[in-house]
């Protein structure tokens, strides 16, 4: 006998089987659930209400491109934050990146005079090492001896400053910007990948594009995103399920400092002129971008699309902010703003559903 299939209600037909007083809790929920969203649709409106200019073609390709270049650091750090943890060294191993990578590409080198242009794979390859190395290091304190994240990180964050200071003061330099970078080195992140109405769209676009296909395979095809996500969910239960949290934990910063690591070779062809303080303050950026997107604190929740969603979101606002007149300097205001709403929404979501 053939069993009839059991009539599933749609969202809408639940919603009127609801009494008066659940409907309104559920379309309340709905609305706080989404309330960022909502918020930074309403702040788009309103930028392209006052600036038509908003949604010209160079305004959506510079976007696109600030996305690009900040979308690296933000996959780094929503994995440590998967790990309820959060990585505050991220800006400044971005800053150590691009000047390592701008200082192997001089022109007429004053940091190490006499060295030759090397090649751009090993540029590559000498940031990625020395940004996953910081990682391992961090990753190993918080493994071996169950420090907090935030105090470990701290503690790179200094040292990795002082590193800069002292990078920058090597040879000749004095601790000047620097600048003059090689045109093969300049071309390779900025040069147009193609054109959009004779607007250039850059080629570390591709870069962003490619490495988040990686970090998706990473978090959602392989036994190391799977324990990735158990050990944020639950280090007790996944420590009884066989997940080596001391590897783990450590593969997590490591594959992080890789991702910023390729945010400071981008950066340091990008800014074209890098100074000590290159890469200050990303972090928040980051954080502030994967809290949007739905990374949650609490650990084992997030997803690499709400990461992209949440950079795209946060690019979207502030240069739209700048097109209206609001000063460049009330960015960090609203930016604390943004993050401290965002947590407080994550965490009132985790109490509901607790």
């Amino acid at each position: 006998m053939t069993k009839l299939k059991e009539h599933k209600p749609s969202k809408i037909e639940a919603l009127k089987a609801m009494t008066p007083a659940d409907r309104r809790r559920a379309i309340f929920d709905g609305i706080m659930n989404n309330a960022m969203f909502i918020i930074i649709a309403l702040v788009i409106i309103y930028v392209a209400i006052k600036n038509p200019r908003f949604l010209s073609i160079p305004s959506l390709v510079n976007i696109i491109s600030l996305t690009a270049a900040k979308l690296p650091i933000a996959l780094g750090v929503g994995g440590c934050i998967i790990l309820a943890g959060t990585d505050i060294s991220a800006g400044r191993q971005v800053g150590l990146a691009a000047c390592i990578s701008a200082g192997l590409q001089l022109t007429t080198n004053k940091l190490f005079p006499g060295l030759q242009i090397l090649p751009i794979p090993v540029v590559l390859l000498c940031v990625l090492v020395a940004c996953a190395m910081v990682g391992f290091v961090n990753g190993f304190f918080m493994a071996k001896f169950k420090l907090h994240p935030f105090i470990v990180t701290l503690g790179t964050q200094l040292i990795l400053y002082t590193c800069l200071l002292l990078y920058v003061q090597q040879g000749n330099n004095k601790g000047m910007a620097i600048s003059n970078l090689d045109a093969s080195y300049t071309n390779f992140v900025k040069g147009a990948l193609f054109k959009i109405k004779g607007v250039p769209v850059p080629r570390y676009v591709l870069f962003a594009i490619i490495l988040t296909a990686i970090m998706w395979f990473v978090w959602n095809k392989t036994t190391f995103g799977k324990n990735m996500f158990a050990l944020g969910s639950n280090e007790e239960a996944a420590r009884v399920s066989g997940v080596n949290v001391f590897a783990v934990t450590i593969g997590v910063f490591a594959l992080a400092g890789a991702m910023y690591g390729f945010t400071g070779f981008i950066e340091g062809a990008r800014v074209a002129s890098n100074t000590a303080n290159t890469g200050l303050n990303y972090e928040l950026d980051a954080i502030a971008a994967c809290v949007i997107g739905g990374v949650s604190f609490v650990g084992g929740i997030g997803k690499i699309r709400g990461i992209v969603i949440g950079v795209l979101m946060l690019r979207l606002i502030f240069v739209g902010l700048l097109m209206v007149g609001v000063p460049q300097d009330l960015q960090y205001l609203i930016k604390g703003g943004i993050i401290l709403f965002a947590c407080a929404l994550d965490m009132r979501n985790y109490l509901v559903k607790k």
